[in-house]
């Protein structure tokens, strides 16, 4: 594995990322969207002030797990300027990294209310809230750059993927990086994982959206169980 950057260096880089991210113009598509729902708002929060740029990541290095969803939601993430806050996906997310440790409460709503990460850093394929949750794959690629640098900053031992696009985005980095050592790319499917060189492991999830919690697709304890899985391997490895 790697050398790990002295924490007081990681941190700097990591703060130089995190002004870069919310900085970035790069996808105009993707900033006019956002900054249009910030501009008219959902009913339920025509009182609250948007965040309405590209999200900097959640969580600081070093990191043994670092979660990769895939964008932020309109009115969720986009609203509050934290990744999964605001919205039932991330009610899912917060609830499910309390119960393994990874988290120092449940709450979700906002990003001032006090939650902590413990060996945790959440980010996402895209940074900005996409028209129809579908960013187009230049938007994915120009993204990208921030991803790699979360990773090489956080240098984790377990990346756990929300959906199958985060799931081909960390497979594409692990490839550049030579962890894969030339095997195919796994299914993507929930419960999925794939140990690479190092050791790390990549773990896939369905994303707790709306879309799949509502229909059953996951589960909480389905969710938890891929959190269970995690815990379990980071301690036996440790």
């Amino acid at each position: 594995m790697a050398k790990k950057l002295p924490r007081q260096n990681s941190l700097a880089a990591w703060s130089r990322l995190d002004r870069a991210a919310v900085g970035c113009d790069a996808c105009p598509r993707l900033r006019e969207h956002c900054a249009q729902v910030a501009q008219e708002k959902r009913r339920a929060y025509l009182n609250q002030k948007y965040w309405g740029k590209p999200l900097p990541n959640f969580g600081s290095p070093p990191a043994e797990l670092v979660i990769v969803g895939l964008a932020p939601g309109a009115h969720g993430a986009n609203r509050t300027g934290r990744m999964f806050t605001g919205d039932r996906s991330g009610e899912w997310l917060f609830r499910a990294l309390h119960r393994a440790g990874f988290a120092s409460q449940a709450t979700w709503q906002q990003r001032d209310d006090g939650l902590v990460l413990s060996n945790c850093v959440i980010t996402n394929v895209c940074r900005c809230a996409p028209p129809d949750n579908k960013p187009t794959p230049q938007e994915v690629a120009n993204c990208e750059p921030f991803l790699t640098q979360t990773l090489e900053l956080c240098q984790p031992r377990v990346i756990l993927c929300l959906g199958q696009l985060a799931w081909l985005a960390v497979w594409r980095y692990a490839a550049s990086q030579d962890w894969t050592a030339g095997a195919k790319r796994p299914a993507f499917g929930h419960g999925a994982e794939a140990e690479l060189a190092g050791p790390r492991w990549i773990f896939a999830s369905y994303h707790p959206s709306q879309q799949n919690t509502f229909t059953g697709r996951l589960t909480e304890p389905m969710f938890d169980g891929v959190f269970a899985s995690v815990r379990k391997l980071l301690e036996r490895s440790s």
